[in-house]
């Protein structure tokens, strides 16, 4: 199948050509023909797998077809972070190009008066965080009564960052009327709920098996004491000569300390995190794409909406709390179907982190052991009892979807 037998616009086809697309992904062959058709969507599909363009382009040459309204907004994106909103909407800009549709990136840690600026000249299509759209609907500045295509991106994502609250606010500003697509990594009771809710008669896509990592990613797991965990990556980035290692942390003060060590070792080492302004991430990111930073230490929330194709190489030098993220992380690297390796430091105290993330992907994960960097086995870890038992009990019963709110209501 070819982008041109979608029979998409003429200017969404020169665009495509621009961008040299032309064989759709899997996702995309899957779900622009529904789009098309007007159907709403439920949608699971890994990051790398094209999702933008899957939804993005049947809304681009449906709005091309419909009657504008001077200027008011008829498409709407709700993205859970800044760098995804940021990425989202300069992937619709490129679609767009030669279209004369227009589009706006609402989101927040950044000077409001552009965006309002944008609003007031008139936009089609706005890509946002919930909390900074919710400001300019309060402020009057963005008015969403003609929108008929919305979109969630990375459900899961945002409902995992809490945001339900403004979401449902957000409805509140919509016509009942319209066109709703979701597009989640994962597939919980949660997203099913926000989808029963506000999706009418969705048509079910997806291109992975639910929970599941990309396929195309190697996984690796280090069992390492925690105190070593830096001296083990320096080893592995240095010796194999590793350029573009992106690194996770759980918290702020971890990333900022990884990257204070890992440059002490000779490694060029930026952090990103919620505590770093916008323009900091912003050029952090920049100089981390363009090779001048070798290494990008960053917390799951700063990490969200990274896009570097040929990133090989993804580190959890921590791993996450909420088993899930796991999938989102390593979901960084093995993009558009090229491969990749996530590798997984485990020290003796995230054993059980370990044994959840064997219920979410129901399979055995037994961590290897590097010479040099073996674990010290008389050291005793902290009590997890009741977390452990817990995931063997969720494990041996083979229970894995909609356990997360459960998990982390127990902690």
């Amino acid at each position: 199948m070819s982008f041109q037998s979608l029979q998409l616009a003429p200017e969404l086809d020169q665009a495509l050509a621009t961008l040299q697309f032309s064989v759709p992904t899997p996702i995309q062959q899957q779900s622009i023909p529904l789009v098309l058709e007007g159907h709403d969507l439920l949608a699971t599909a890994q990051t790398g797998t094209g999702k933008t363009a899957a939804f993005m382009l049947p809304i681009l040459h449906r709005l091309l077809k419909e009657p504008e309204h001077n200027g008011k907004v008829r498409a709407l994106v709700l993205a859970p972070t800044r760098e995804l909103a940021q990425q989202v909407a300069a992937n619709s800009e490129a679609y767009a190009q030669y279209t004369g549709l227009k589009v706006a990136c609402i989101y927040g840690g950044a000077n409001i008066s552009p965006q309002e600026k944008a609003l007031k000249a008139g936009v089609d299509v706005v890509v946002a965080t919930p909390g900074r759209l919710l400001d300019h609907l309060l402020k009057g500045t963005l008015k969403l009564d003609k929108v008929s295509h919305l979109v969630f991106d990375e459900a899961d994502r945002m409902l995992d960052m809490g945001f339900i609250g403004e979401i449902k606010r957000i409805m509140r500003h919509l016509p009942e009327q319209r066109q709703t697509l979701l597009f989640s990594a994962t597939l919980d009771e949660q997203v099913q709920k926000l989808a029963a809710q506000w999706l009418a008669k969705p048509q079910r896509v997806g291109v992975d098996p639910e929970n599941s990592a990309a396929e195309k990613v190697e996984q690796l797991f280090y069992a390492v004491d925690d105190d070593r965990k830096r001296e083990l990556m320096s080893h592995l980035i240095g010796k194999n000569n590793w350029q573009q290692v992106l690194i996770f942390t759980r918290t702020k003060n971890m990333a900022d300390e990884y990257a204070k060590e890992l440059n002490k070792d000779g490694l060029p080492t930026l952090a990103i995190h919620g505590d770093k302004s916008q323009g900091a991430r912003d050029k952090a990111l920049a100089q981390f794409k363009s090779g001048k930073t070798r290494v990008l230490v960053a917390t799951d929330v700063a990490a969200r909406g990274i896009d570097i194709v040929d990133l090989n190489y993804v580190i959890n030098a921590q791993l996450p709390f909420v088993a899930e993220d796991y999938i989102h992380r390593i979901g960084r690297t093995g993009r558009a179907g090229k491969a990749g390796m996530a590798l997984s430091l485990v020290s003796i105290d995230e054993q059980w982190l370990l044994e959840e993330l064997e219920v979410l992907l129901d399979e055995r994960l037994t961590p290897q052991w590097l010479q040099g960097y073996e674990p010290d086995l008389t050291k005793v870890p902290k009590d997890n009892r009741k977390n452990s038992a817990k995931a063997r009990k969720q494990r041996d019963k083979k229970h894995i979807l909609g356990k997360r709110d459960q998990r982390r209501r127990k902690k």
